[in-house]
């Protein structure tokens, strides 16, 4: 009779990251697999092919994914969930945090607070929801980052003007109005970091402009994590599906906090010397414990 032999595993999970390039967070996540011994494979987005019917995939134990475009991360993960591999983060949570319009629906249905805002369809509903809310608003493209394609409209002439190019320009991202509230934040917002069931870090982002994204010259500071900002914070990442999401919030002049916005694919690479928190590393951490998880249910 042969021997039967045990069933043999890498002593260490199978890692994947998905991304399009590696920037500085990409090298910042290698560095600290490295430093826990983990190899991790880079999967190119550019350069993969999925064959629907073959889920060959299936030897990851776990995937990062870390693409710039939303569309192939998003289909990505769709197709990577279907084979049953494990990914950080999962195909809902970038459904849900890639089109505003679902994440401010998934907000408010939990109860999250959120500023004030509409959809419209056409450039006359658009501009009767602007006239309701009252000048100031904010006018966001459904799909966007890094503070891209955002308009702050100051009084009827320019929303006609904004509205009128939206519709000329045609494409799927201009035709639907997603309309904000604008908030008169005290020229500053938060960013918190959560990773599974903590808010790790939180960064002030000033900037002189309205938009303090850091990608368009927004500056960082510390900010604490106070008992609001953590349990605003879960909230919002729980309403998504949580996972690793950075969440923008807004500070009223009143003090209220509000949620903004929720990012799936965040970039930290600012954040980890003003808040002295290994954000990486923290990343790291939970992927690992999402590829231990599917090698428990293995066994």
């Amino acid at each position: 009779m042969s021997k039967v032999l045990p069933n043999h595993r890498p002593s260490h999970p199978t890692i994947g990251i998905l991304l399009s390039r590696v920037r500085v967070e990409e090298k910042l996540l290698l560095k600290a697999f490295k430093s826990r011994n983990v190899p991790v494979e880079m999967i190119d987005d550019r350069k993969i092919v999925f064959d629907l019917h073959n889920g060959e995939w299936g030897h990851y134990d776990a995937i990062l994914e870390r693409c710039i475009n939303h569309s192939r991360a998003l289909f990505s993960l769709r197709v990577l969930q279907d084979w049953g591999v494990p990914t950080v983060n999962d195909y809902h949570v970038a459904l849900v945090c890639g089109n505003k319009l679902e994440t401010t629906s998934a907000l408010i249905r939990e109860g999250v607070p959120t500023p004030g805002c509409k959809i419209a369809f056409t450039p006359e509903s658009a501009l009767e929801a602007i006239e309701a809310f009252g000048y100031p608003v904010v006018l966001k493209p459904a799909v966007g980052s890094w503070g891209r394609l955002l308009s702050k409209v100051n009084d009827r002439d320019a929303a006609e003007s904004i509205l009128e190019h939206k519709e000329v320009l045609g494409s799927y991202h201009h035709s639907i109005f997603y309309i904000q509230q604008y908030v008169d934040k005290p020229g500053r917002d938060i960013r918190s970091f959560v990773i599974g069931d903590q808010t790790i870090a939180a960064i002030y982002r000033r900037s002189d402009h309205w938009i303090t994204n850091t990608a368009r010259g927004g500056k960082t500071s510390n900010c604490p994590v106070t008992p609001e900002i953590h349990e605003l914070s879960i909230a919002a990442a729980k309403a998504v599906g949580g996972g690793v999401v950075a969440v923008d919030l807004l500070e009223t002049r009143a003090g209220e906090l509000l949620v903004n916005e929720v990012n799936y694919t965040m970039e930290f690479r600012n954040s980890i010397d003003v808040t002295g928190v290994d954000i990486p590393g923290a990343i790291a951490d939970h992927v690992l414990q999402v590829a231990a998880q599917r090698e428990a249910r293995r066994d």
